[in-house]
């Protein structure tokens, strides 16, 4: 494949990982059915991953409470918020640091680092343990979704 083309796939990959529609559970497959280089791709698609914390947490603090005087947008954030704390509620309440973690490594929708950086702003989890939870739980399911990817593949 030409290069040209690898950098183009490895781009969308890593938009995917960004996104909040896949994260890197879609971007990490993708890029290697693509034929992008396995190292690369984990690297690429969990560094992706692991700024949709930080990016969140700006968004969170600075753009959404302005956004909330708009009532379309304040249903669905109400919405977004009930879900993510339900699905990370009990886990955060009862292991927290661990729960966190774990809730964020699954690899199955739902979960991931927006809904764990979602729960951990509800919660009120400090900004650095909370970015430490989510992203040792990105790294897991990283490489759970890496290897299996890699399993199948070949």
């Amino acid at each position: 494949m030409r290069n040209d083309i690898l950098l183009e796939e490895a781009f969308i990959a890593i938009l995917w990982s960004l996104s909040p529609l896949g994260e890197a559970k879609v971007g990490i497959p993708m890029a290697l059915l693509r034929g992008i280089d396995p190292i690369f791709t984990l690297i690429s698609c969990f560094i992706a991953n692991a700024l949709v914390f930080p990016l969140m947490m700006f968004f969170l603090d600075k753009i959404n409470k302005p956004l909330f005087k708009w009532r379309p947008y304040k249903r669905s954030a109400i919405f977004v918020a009930k879900r993510a704390k339900k699905g990370a509620g009990k886990g955060i309440k009862k292991y927290g640091f661990i729960g966190l973690i774990f809730f964020v490594m699954l690899p199955i929708p739902g979960t991931g680092v927006y809904a764990g950086t979602i729960a951990s702003y509800l919660f009120g989890i400090h900004r650095q343990k909370a970015f430490l939870a989510n992203t040792i739980g990105i790294f897991i399911s990283c490489v759970l979704v890496w290897s299996s990817a890699l399993f199948l593949n070949n």
